[in-house]
């Protein structure tokens, strides 16, 4: 089954962010509450957790800009 990785809301008023790396490479195989990807929002940067273990499939560019709710991988 699919798990797909979302473009968090990381405060109250975030309506997007941008994408500033991935901590993990295309391909490899994450575990539930790894760090996953940095996350730049107007306020701060930090470290995502994968939402579930299994093999990641990046969907997204490092250095752009995505809405809250944007696809930004899968987990499968």
């Amino acid at each position: 089954m699919a798990f797909d990785v979302l473009m968090p809301k990381i405060g109250f008023s975030m309506n997007e962010g941008v994408l500033q790396g991935w901590l993990v490479a295309d391909g490899a195989t994450v575990t539930e509450g790894q760090p996953l990807y940095e996350l730049e929002s107007e306020k701060s940067t930090q470290e995502v957790e994968s939402p579930a273990t299994g093999t990641l499939r990046i969907k997204a560019e490092v250095g752009e800009t995505y809405e809250v709710g944007a696809l930004l991988a899968v987990i499968e």
